[in-house]
């Protein structure tokens, strides 16, 4: 994957704003670069604007300000046929009536590409997702999966350098979709080639991205690989929405060398890093992932007591509902392991983590 910012980006969204009623902004000033062979997802709950950025993109939606450029052109007059975009749809979008060979060949014959030429594409294609012996089955023939293997193949047959894909595992089952989560990624990564991705599904997302763009009201709230996103939200949005998250609400008494001191609302004060908490005497909410939280340990800076509600077995750890600082839907995740198995629902014990796992963040209404 090409570095971002060492050469010119592949794609290049400019203060692009989207508006269907000519008063609501779905896509509010959008600025973006995607550099060459990187996959970046967007990600973000129904209605934040992902999706609409992916059409126009493609050229299905007209952008009402601003500019996209692909490969330093830009294309907002350049109608969706000529931009040489794959596309890869949830539905599959397969012609019925023809069969897997001649979906295949359809992009082809539609270039006006030579008979032996696309022959050979094809061929190649259905070999890229393990298809090759299904060229003369019909759609209604082949499972979900398959189907969407060969989708997969059509957006890559005549060998784009972009290739967009809206929420194109939402139709499969759980085990499937993770299978062509690492099928989709390593085509990737064999061809190089330039892959723009919505969905909801954060766990899809980070499974597969480079960097995860993160929407919420029409606005990119971060933009980051998964491991930053994960371990450091810039705000209590992306705390929430990206993994499992433990949030304890409060009021920042003191900030010193990066750290926030913080008396919760329903006593105790614990320290954090100081992200996004705003001055002394504001209001806060604390964000510690459920793996980062210790039981019964000595050793952490921060300490509280805490409730056992509901213990979850689920193999190689034990979910931990407890009631801390007042919430009774603060998680731990303990390891399964024999020390831990001495847990009791009713019990209180302790809980704590170190400073650098806590993040100060701001009071999100709709992250609480």
């Amino acid at each position: 994957m090409a570095e971002t910012g060492t050469e010119r980006p592949f794609v290049h969204f400019d203060g692009v704003q989207k508006s269907y009623d000519g008063e609501t902004l779905v896509v509010k000033n959008l600025n973006l670069e995607i550099a060459p062979g990187e996959f970046v997802t967007m990600l973000g709950p129904s209605g934040s604007g992902k999706t609409t950025c992916l059409m126009m993109l493609a050229g299905f939606e007209a952008a009402t300000h601003g500019e996209i450029f692909l490969k330093g052109q830009p294309i907002n007059n350049v109608p969706p046929h000529k931009r040489n975009i794959g596309m890869v749809f949830q539905n599959y979008a397969l012609f019925p009536h023809m069969t897997v060979a001649e979906n295949l060949a359809f992009p082809l014959q539609v270039r006006k590409m030579r008979r032996r030429d696309v022959k050979e594409k094809v061929a190649r294609a259905l070999g890229m997702v393990q298809m090759d012996e299904f060229g003369n089955r019909k759609p209604a023939q082949l499972s979900g999966g398959q189907q969407q293997r060969v989708a997969l193949a059509r957006a890559l047959v005549f060998e784009p350098e972009l290739v967009l894909m809206d929420e194109p595992l939402g139709a499969l089952d759980k085990q499937l979709r993770e299978h062509m989560q690492y099928e989709i990624k390593h085509i990737h990564e064999q061809l190089g080639v330039t892959v723009v991705y919505v969905t909801h599904d954060q766990s899809e997302a980070l499974t597969m991205s480079d960097r995860i763009a993160v929407f919420d009201d029409g606005v990119i709230q971060q933009l980051a690989p998964p491991s930053i996103l994960y371990e450091q939200p810039d705000n209590a949005f992306v705390a929430q929405f990206i993994g499992e998250n433990n949030r304890l609400p409060g009021k920042v008494t003191a900030i010193e060398n990066g750290v926030a001191r913080v008396a919760l609302d329903q006593g105790g004060e614990v320290c954090a890093l100081a992200i996004n908490c705003g001055d002394v005497g504001g209001r806060t909410v604390l964000s510690i992932r459920p793996e980062r939280v210790q039981v019964n340990s000595a050793s952490l800076q921060n300490r509280l007591d805490g409730n056992v509600l509901e213990l979850i077995y689920l193999g190689d750890h034990i979910r931990c509902r407890m009631q801390v600082a007042g919430r009774d839907d603060f998680i731990v995740k303990v390891p399964n392991s024999p020390e831990h198995a001495m847990l009791r629902e009713g019990e209180t014990c302790t809980v704590g983590w170190n400073t650098e796992d806590c993040r100060a963040l701001d009071l999100a209404a709709h992250a609480m």
